[in-house]
């Protein structure tokens, strides 16, 4: 490891972004004894009801117990050994000794050597308060939609590990918490689909207005609006799982960049399915526009990377236009993409 890289690795705004996600994050030291947490969200202390005092130098089994699986432990175990990501729905239980059902993944964060950093884990709470044959339907699409979306998380994780040797930014680790809370949104969308009876599909006018609401609450500031113009319509869940991430990405840039030095501005993010059954994304601004002479999306800049790997991966264009003021950025996905895995 870089000692550049490890003094950025031990400063606590390395974790500022994973502080504002909603969903339970947990970082583990494999270099100390016994693998030990050295990091929790407070989505973390909430769901479990475990103070950080009483959860950081310990291993994650405190939150095994009597009835947990020992085929999912084994699992785990397996998958760090291995230093592979690895998924398992565990019983877990929290500090006042109530059991739910977590599905945990965890993934492993390295150099740009190769060398393993630190395992991140990333939990969430399934509902168990329905009738038994239900809870194993629910659990089974899980299962399902995690297969379908994988790639586009491996993907993720994939270039944060490599970005992990080339910058010395904490701002590029934080946006990690972004993008899995994308993905944590897509889940919960999927699981509103799956009592309404319609288990492909989600309706993304919902997922995605829950998303754009989410960002602008967190990267947004006074002055600049946001509207937004989304039809209902009901897309196959792994289209909307990379249009979902796209959208973060295009929109969080624009809060972030398009309104230097301006007290005032607007984005607007339209969805419309085109007439052929496709779907068509816009998102505008008008700010100070993507200069010309940048090359868009840029291949250097993680962010970049991922929207370009993603529309390729729908088989869909982009295309950045100019207007009287700021950028827009047209997307379409044709109907019936074929998935590029």
């Amino acid at each position: 490891m870089s000692e550049t890289l490890q003094g950025v690795l031990m400063k606590d705004s390395f974790f500022d972004g994973f502080s504002r996600a909603r969903v339970s994050i947990l970082v583990s030291d494999p270099h100390q004894e016994d693998n030990p947490i050295i990091y929790v969200n407070q989505a973390f202390t909430r769901q479990t009801g475990y103070a950080r005092s009483a959860v950081i130098g310990r291993n994650c089994r405190f939150l095994q117990g009597d009835g947990t699986s020992k085929a999912a432990v084994d699992r785990l175990r397996e998958g760090i050994q291995q230093q592979e990501s690895v998924s398992v729905d565990i019983l877990n239980y929290r500090a006042n000794g109530e059991p739910f059902m977590n599905r945990l993944v965890v993934a492993p964060l390295n150099d740009d050597k190769g060398e393993l950093l630190y395992y991140i884990g990333v939990q969430t709470e399934l509902n168990t308060e329905r009738p038994e044959d239900e809870i194993e339907k629910v659990n089974r699409h899980l299962s399902e939609i995690q297969d379908r979306v994988e790639a586009d998380m491996s993907m993720i994780i994939g270039m944060v590990r490599q970005q992990s040797g080339q910058t010395t930014r904490p701002s590029e680790y934080a946006a990690l918490a972004r993008r899995i809370e994308t993905l944590q949104l897509l889940y919960e969308e999927m699981k509103l689909s799956d009592t309404q009876s319609n288990e492909d599909s989600i309706n993304i006018g919902s997922y995605l207005s829950r998303l754009c609401c989410a960002i602008g609450h967190i990267y947004g500031r006074p002055g600049v609006r946001m509207n937004l113009q989304l039809e209902n319509v009901e897309v196959p869940i792994e289209i909307a799982s990379r249009v979902g991430l796209v959208v973060s990405e295009l929109m969080t840039n624009a809060l972030e960049h398009a309104f230097d030095r301006m007290e005032n501005g607007l984005v607007e993010v339209r969805v419309t399915q085109l007439s052929g059954g496709g779907l068509r994304v816009v998102i505008s601004d008008d700010g100070v526009g993507i200069p010309t002479t940048m090359q868009w999306p840029s291949q250097v800049s993680m962010g970049g990377r991922i929207v370009s790997g993603l529309i390729e991966g729908l088989e869909g264009t982009l295309q950045l236009g100019r207007g009287a003021a700021g950028s827009i950025i047209t997307i379409d996905v044709p109907a019936g993409a074929t998935l590029i895995k």
